[in-house]
């Protein structure tokens, strides 16, 4: 092996690179499934067109208590459940930001322990900044579950949600 036969994965790139906005070539990154032919698996109804991107291998969706806790902070939001979609990128782990914003018509969305390379973005972004790209308002943080257990956490997130939804 030698260095120009290397491979980085875009989740090794986001951990050496966590603090730094990344511009990877954008030809690199291709859906691998038809969007047409995504058997389409989400909470919610999206009427206001925020994508919530979850990753559970355990279970469905969410958690009951991951659930509880989103539901408050929507409400805390002036929204409900089905005002938003939650997706579970551990289930469509092929997809790219590009499907998702053309599934979902996507104005918001929240990467919840989703690295924004996972889903193909051509940029990469640290936890709580706020990133707008392609019409499209983007935030990475860690897992729900993360959150809910962590207060400071928590307070950076909220922050983040005051900037996004002007509270």
């Amino acid at each position: 092996m030698t260095l120009n036969t290397i491979l980085f994965t875009p989740q090794l790139i986001t951990e050496l690179y966590k603090r730094s906005l990344i511009e990877i070539n954008k030809k690199e990154f291709t859906t691998t499934e038809n969007t047409e032919q995504v058997n389409w698996k989400f909470l919610g109804e999206n009427r206001k067109n925020i994508l919530i991107l979850v990753n559970n291998p355990d279970v469905v969706f969410l958690p009951d208590a991951q659930l509880d806790f989103l539901t408050k902070l929507l409400s805390a939001c002036n929204l409900n459940p089905g005002d938003v979609a939650v997706l579970n990128f551990n289930t469509h782990p092929t997809l790219n930001s590009k499907d998702l914003i053309t599934h979902f018509n996507s104005k918001t969305i929240f990467l919840f322990g989703v690295e924004p390379g996972s889903i193909g973005m051509p940029i990469l972004f640290p936890h709580f900044q706020i990133q707008n790209f392609n019409n499209c308002t983007y935030l990475f943080t860690p897992s729900l579950s993360e959150l809910e257990n962590d207060k400071l956490l928590k307070s950076k997130f909220w922050v983040c949600l005051k900037k996004i939804f002007n509270l």
